[in-house]
């Protein structure tokens, strides 16, 4: 096992210095590309932090689903495949609830200060659910 610091705070605290210590002093061109690596950094920050629970729960409703155990990658890939051959659709028990699940997932990860985002948080959890 690694000492403190970890990896997230390592790449936090990267983050930060460039946003607060060097974001300031940068113009034109060379700051849009400062924000691009600050967002990169953050980004991998989140996955970091949001990513191994997310990708157990999104297997485990993958699990659920297709009656069989197996890796995340294979688990998709057999999803996919249900719904190109028709076996699965949306009215497939369980499916439109996974599929939302696993967008919401990916976009705290992704792009967490999206519009449509935020608005279903707000929602609250009893309606996160896609209208059908």
């Amino acid at each position: 096992m690694q000492d403190d610091p970890t990896p997230r705070e390592l790449i936090g605290a990267a983050a930060d210095f460039l946003r607060n210590d060097i974001m300031p002093q940068i113009k034109g061109h060379s700051a849009f590309k400062l924000r691009v690596t600050i967002n990169a950094l953050d980004l991998v920050t989140r996955q970091l932090t949001l990513e191994p629970a997310s990708d157990a729960a999104e297997a485990a409703r993958l699990t659920k689903l297709l009656g069989r155990d197996g890796p995340l990658a294979d688990l998709n890939q057999a999803l996919a495949e249900g719904i190109a051959g028709g076996g699965f659709d949306l009215e497939t028990p369980g499916v439109r609830d996974h599929l939302w699940q696993t967008t919401l997932d990916k976009l705290a990860i992704d792009q967490p200060n999206y519009g449509s985002y935020k608005r279903e948080l707000e929602r609250g959890p009893a309606t996160q659910k896609p209208s059908s």
